[in-house]
C-alpha cells in the first residue's frame, strides 16, 4: 500500500517561500553582475582586404551586444571606428580620444560603458611616458605612442563607485613595457586610491614577460590580479588571445588580460573566439569576466 504524507500548511508554506527566497536572491545576484570586456578591435587598414574594418564592424558591434557587456575597454580604434562603434552600440557612450592628440588623432584605448548600468563620474587619460600630461609623447624606446582611459564610475544597481582604465602597450619597446607596468600600478594608486578598481588592455605580453610579472608580483602592494586566475568557474575558450586573422589562436599565451584590484568576486572568464563563416571579428579574441563588486 502507497503512504502518501501531506506537510501541514504552515510548513508548506515556510517551504515554497525558502525556495522562493532563494530564487530570487540567485537572480539578484546575476542581475547584479558586471560584465567587463577588452578587445583589442584591430585598427582600419585597407590592405586586411576581406578583415578590414568595414567587414568586421558588425560583428565586433554583435559580440559586445550578445554578451550584454556593461564595460567596454578597446584598443586601437580609430576615430572611423570610434564612430561606427557609438552607432551601434546605442545604449552606451565612450570615454577617451586618440593616442597623438588627445581628441580626434590617433587609436583610441577607449572605455565605453552602458548607461542603463553605469555613471561615469570622473574621467581622463594620460600618456604612457616621462611626460605623462602631455597628449602624444612617446615613452621611453615605444616605437609608437601609448597611453591610458580611465573612469571613475557609479554602478546603478548596487549604487558601489569603481574605477576602470584601459590601455595598449608597446608592441616593441621592452623598456616602454617595463616602464609602462610600474606607470600603471602608481596610477591605479594615486587616481583610484582603496577604491576597487578594473583594469583592461591589450599588454603585448605573455605571462611569464617582466611587465606581467611586474604587474602582478605579490610581493609589491601595489600589484593587481589576473581576473582569469580568481574566476569561480573554469575559465572558458582558448587560453591564447591572438589569431592573426588565421584559423585559430597563434599560441597558448594571452597578451591581452582584465587585471582587477580590490574585492571583487569573479564569476566566470573566457576568451571569445566565435567565428563567421571562419572569419574572426578582430586579428585579438575578445577577452569578458564577470564580476560581483
Amino acid at each position: 500500500m502507497t503512504r502518501l504524507f501531506f506537510l501541514p500548511a504552515s510548513a508548506f508554506v515556510k517551504t515554497v517561500s525558502v525556495v522562493l527566497l532563494a530564487i530570487a536572491s540567485f537572480h539578484t545576484a546575476v542581475s547584479q553582475q558586471l560584465k567587463v570586456m577588452s578587445f583589442n578591435i584591430r585598427l582600419n587598414v585597407a590592405s586586411d582586404s576581406l578583415n578590414a574594418w568595414p567587414n568586421r564592424a558588425g560583428l565586433v558591434a554583435s559580440q559586445v551586444t550578445y554578451y550584454q557587456v556593461d564595460l567596454l575597454g578597446v584598443q586601437e580604434a580609430r576615430p572611423e571606428q570610434m564612430d561606427d562603434l557609438r552607432a551601434r552600440l546605442t545604449r552606451y557612450r565612450s570615454i577617451g580620444g586618440g593616442r597623438d592628440n588627445g581628441t580626434d588623432q590617433g587609436e583610441a584605448s577607449a572605455l565605453f560603458y552602458d548607461t542603463t548600468r553605469l555613471e561615469s563620474l570622473q574621467n581622463g587619460m594620460f600618456w604612457l611616458s616621462k611626460t605623462p600630461e602631455i597628449p602624444g609623447s612617446l615613452g621611453w624606446d615605444a616605437q609608437i605612442t601609448r597611453m591610458v582611459t580611465w573612469s571613475r564610475f557609479r554602478d546603478k544597481k548596487t549604487k558601489k563607485v569603481f574605477f576602470a582604465f584601459n590601455t595598449h602597450f608597446d608592441h616593441i619597446g621592452k623598456e616602454a613595457r617595463r616602464e609602462s607596468a610600474k606607470m600603471i600600478l602608481a596610477a591605479v594608486k594615486k587616481i583610484a586610491g582603496t577604491s576597487p578598481s578594473v583594469v583592461t588592455g591589450d599588454f603585448n605580453a605573455i605571462p611569464s614577460d617582466e611587465p606581467i610579472r611586474l604587474i602582478m608580483d605579490k610581493n609589491d602592494p601595489l600589484h593587481l590580479q589576473d581576473s582569469k586566475d580568481l574566476s569561480l568557474t573554469p575559465h572558458y575558450g582558448p587560453t591564447g588571445t591572438f589569431n592573426g586573422f588565421q584559423s585559430k589562436e597563434r599560441d597558448d599565451f594571452p597578451i591581452d588580460y582584465i587585471f582587477l584590484k580590490g574585492k571583487w568576486k569573479v564569476r566566470s572568464h573566457a576568451t571569445l573566439s566565435e567565428s563567421w563563416q571562419g572569419r574572426f571579428a578582430s586579428d585579438h579574441f575578445a577577452v569578458l569576466a564577470s564580476l560581483e563588486p
